[in-house]
């Protein structure tokens, strides 16, 4: 039995990781400041799972507030901090990039700084495949370039793993920087498509589209990339690691899939194309083969069947979720 830290632990990863880390025997400190930068009512939702179980424990702060950060990694001793707390999504990042700097690359240096102080060794660090930008080859090594951003929130993520590379150089912290790709599944995030499309459909409203709808995503089920994120544990040195599911689908091959499940079609409303969106994402999946031992296991049809599954089961407040 180990005890972990795990930051935004009412996020869509960060709970089903802690869910995955207590069913292992293992005790979490919960950190989260709950912000309604989406829904609370969701996150609230994920924490309550979590509340009662043994070996798990809340703590309410913001990454931000260099004394709660500092509190929280002192309280006990760690094997290792999992670090998922973060302002996401890349259009909202583009009209209030200030909050997106301050969380991302603010808070994440002062968890980094605490680590140092409390002698932590180990940090897994949620970073986004959004770093590769727009010219990514397909399938995208690790390797590619990650210094052309298209958004405020890619260029924090940007920075966040520039602070740990300089952070395992100087103080020889151990960091596995996952680059994360289009994570959805049941309790997902409310601003991502799957969820958006699910609720949309369901509800019979208009389904908003950007673009043309043939631009591709890495779907990669949430249980994947929880148990991609406890194998990160392990020592790596440090290295950024992809965790997708190296299967893109186009976005209108999501959308039918799941007026499918659901048994109702999509009223769609297109709109031109985000200049923040990136028109594909693909990981290359080699590396974190190797290095974590890890493979993705669920189809993304076969996940967005589970999303829907969960939301008609949740449908009562599901249906009110802010989708904005």
């Amino acid at each position: 039995m180990a005890d972990y830290l795990v930051t935004g632990v009412a996020g869509f990863i960060g709970s089903r990781v802690t869910e995955m880390l207590l069913d292992q025997g293992d005790a979490v400190i919960g950190f989260d400041d709950l912000n309604a930068a989406t829904d609370v009512r969701i996150k609230e939702w994920r924490l309550s799972r979590l509340q009662g179980r043994p070996g798990f424990e809340f703590r309410r702060g913001d990454l931000c507030d260099r004394d709660a950060v500092d509190a929280v990694v002192r309280q006990r001793r760690l094997a290792a901090v999992i670090h998922l707390a973060a302002r996401a999504g890349v259009r909202p990042s583009v009209l209030d990039p200030w909050t997106y700097v301050n969380t991302n690359v603010t808070g994440t240096l002062n968890l980094l700084d605490a680590c140092v102080r409390h002698d932590i060794g180990k940090v897994v660090f949620a970073s986004s495949s959004s770093v590769y930008g727009a010219e990514a080859p397909a399938p995208c090594p690790e390797t590619a370039p990650a210094d052309r951003p298209l958004s405020p929130y890619a260029a924090t993520k940007v920075a966040g793993e520039a602070l740990c590379r300089s952070y395992h150089a100087l103080r020889h912290l151990d960091i596995s920087m996952l680059r994360y790709f289009t994570v959805y599944g049941p309790a997902g995030r409310p601003d991502m498509a799957p969820f958006r499309f699910v609720q949309w459909i369901c509800e019979g409203r208009p389904v908003t589209v950007y673009g043309d709808g043939k631009q591709t995503r890495d779907f990669t089920y949430v249980d994947d990339v929880a148990r991609g994120t406890i194998a990160a544990l392990r020592p790596v040195g440090c290295e950024a690691i992809n965790l997708g599911s190296h299967g893109p689908v186009p976005l209108m091959d999501a959308l039918h899939w799941i007026e499918e499940f659901a048994g109702r079609s999509a009223n769609i409303v297109w709109e031109p194309p985000h200049p923040a969106d990136v028109p594909a994402t693909f990981a290359s999946i080699e590396k974190a083969e190797r290095v974590l031992g890890w493979r993705p296991t669920t189809e993304a049809h076969e996940g967005l069947r589970r999303l829907v599954e969960w939301y008609l089961e949740n449908r009562d407040w599901a249906a009110t979720i802010d989708t904005r």
